[in-house]
């Protein structure tokens, strides 16, 4: 979550590709480039380079709904639906199981 008092920078897309070129061109770690341009971390440089290196758009589209006015099928997590109420307990007991099995010292026995 962020901080509090914070918020989040807006860069240009000029700022981005030239932050790339600077990168690309240079021989400067993400850090140390992240450092000079003032940039908070350098996770977001590393995410422009990946952008521009599978020549995608620099553009950030969290937040937007698009504009076609059907539903996206892929948003989201599908949801399940059950015949009877005794598959749904099935199908929890078989969730519990597996969680017992991968972390055996979050359920308290043992």
């Amino acid at each position: 979550m962020g901080k509090t008092g914070r918020s989040n920078q807006i860069y240009t897309e000029e700022f981005k590709g030239n932050a790339v070129k600077l990168y690309k061109e240079g021989n400067k770690s993400y850090k140390t480039l992240t450092k000079e341009l003032g940039l908070r971390s350098s996770t977001q440089l590393k995410s422009w380079v990946k952008k521009f290196d599978n020549n995608e758009s620099f553009e950030d589209l969290r937040g937007r709904t698009s504009s076609n006015t059907e539903s996206n099928p892929l948003k989201g997590r599908p949801k399940k639906s059950f015949k009877s109420i005794e598959e749904e307990r099935d199908y929890y007991k078989a969730q519990v199981e597996y969680l017992k099995k991968r972390y055996p010292n979050l359920h308290g026995e043992g």
